[in-house]
C-alpha cells in the first residue's frame, strides 16, 4: 500500500505546546516538521488565545488529515491538569474549521506505541523519534512528544488495517 497519511502530532501545554508532522506512506514515516509554540508571557487568556491561533496555523499550513492529541492525565497537582486541559482545548478547537480527525491518546499509549515501555523517559522518546524518523539532531522535549502522538496513531492505524484484512480473508467481516 502506497498511500500517504499526514498527520499532526500535538503535546499541549499551557506555557509550550509542542507539534510534529509526519507523513505516513505505508508503514514508512517521514519527518516534515516540528516546533513549539510558546505561550508564557500574559494572562492564561491570551496564552489559550496564543495556542488556538498557532495551531490554527499549523493545520493551514501542513493540511493534516488526522491530528493525534495526547489526553490529559492527573497525578498530583489538580490545577496543573485543569490549565493543561484548557491548552488541550484550545488546540483541539482550533482544529475544527478544517476537515481533520481528531483522535486521543494516554501518555502510556504513545510511550507505548514509540518506545515499547509505557513509562518510558523524555529522553528515550527523543531518541526513538530520532532513529525512526532518522533526524539529525535530538528534537525539542515537546517536538518529539507531539512526534511520537502522531507516530502512535500512524502505527495503530496500519495495525487496524492488517487486523481487518485478517478478519475480511477469514470471512468474519
Amino acid at each position: 500500500m502506497t498511500d500517504r497519511l499526514r498527520i499532526l502530532g500535538i503535546d499541549p501545554g499551557s506555557r509550550v505546546t509542542g507539534f510534529g508532522v509526519i507523513d505516513f506512506t505505508g508503514d514508512v514515516p517521514a519527518f516534515v516538521a516540528s516546533g513549539a509554540v510558546a505561550s508564557a508571557d500574559g494572562s492564561f487568556s491570551d496564552r489559550l488565545r496564543i495556542i488556538f491561533d498557532s495551531v490554527s496555523q499549523i493545520v493551514a499550513e501542513y493540511r493534516p488529515a488526522v491530528v493525534a492529541i495526547e489526553r490529559v492525565f492527573v497525578n498530583r497537582n489538580a490545577g496543573s491538569a485543569l490549565k493543561l486541559g484548557h491548552a488541550r482545548s484550545a488546540a483541539i478547537c482550533a482544529t475544527f474549521a478544517h476537515d481533520v480527525i481528531v483522535v486521543e491518546y494516554s501518555p502510556r499509549e504513545i510511550k507505548q506505541a514509540v518506545v515499547g515501555s509505557g513509562s518510558a523517559s523524555k529522553e528515550q522518546i527523543q531518541h526513538m523519534v530520532k532513529a525512526m524518523l532518522r533526524l539529525d539532531g535530538d528534537p525539542a522535549p515537546d517536538a518529539a512528544d507531539a512526534l511520537a502522538a502522531a507516530m502512535c496513531y500512524g502505527h495503530q492505524r496500519r495495525l487496524r488495517e492488517r487486523l481487518s484484512e485478517r478478519e475480511f480473508l477469514a470471512g468474519r467481516i
